[in-house]
């Protein structure tokens, strides 16, 4: 099968840290564009970053510049998000994604292609 594998979420105290990782099976990622989204209950989806298959095609929201980051991993088929100095409002189901022909544009974030393919989906939680 071909999918997207989430894990790393949790529960944190306000300024901790989580890494989320995202890892493919039945395919490589190393060629592709990789979204992170989150959605909190109430609360649209949500383009929280995105990394492309150039080294400069990187994106984070306005509300995690700073605090976020996405990496990847190319050995091990995986994109990772580092979040840190995490806040209560950061709350939220996360969600990876990609497809043939996503692109992420530096400026303005991810982009679908056709038959996006999502991870299950992870959750974080970020409470005193």
């Amino acid at each position: 099968q071909v999918q997207l594998v989430q894990s790393g979420g949790g529960l944190v105290q306000p300024g901790g840290s989580l890494r989320l990782s995202c890892t493919s099976s039945g395919f490589s990622l190393n060629n592709l564009a990789v979204g992170w989204f989150r959605q909190a209950p109430e609360k649209e989806r949500e383009g929280v970053s995105c990394i492309g298959d150039h080294p400069t095609a990187v994106y984070h929201s306005d509300s995690v510049r700073g605090r976020f980051r996405i990496s990847r991993a190319a050995a091990r088929n995986t994109v990772y998000l580092h979040m840190n100095s995490l806040k209560p409002e950061d709350t939220a189901i996360y969600y990876c994604a990609t497809s043939p022909g996503a692109i992420c544009i530096r400026n303005n974030g991810y982009r679908r292609g056709n038959n996006d393919h999502w991870g299950q989906g992870t959750q974080v939680t970020v409470s005193s």
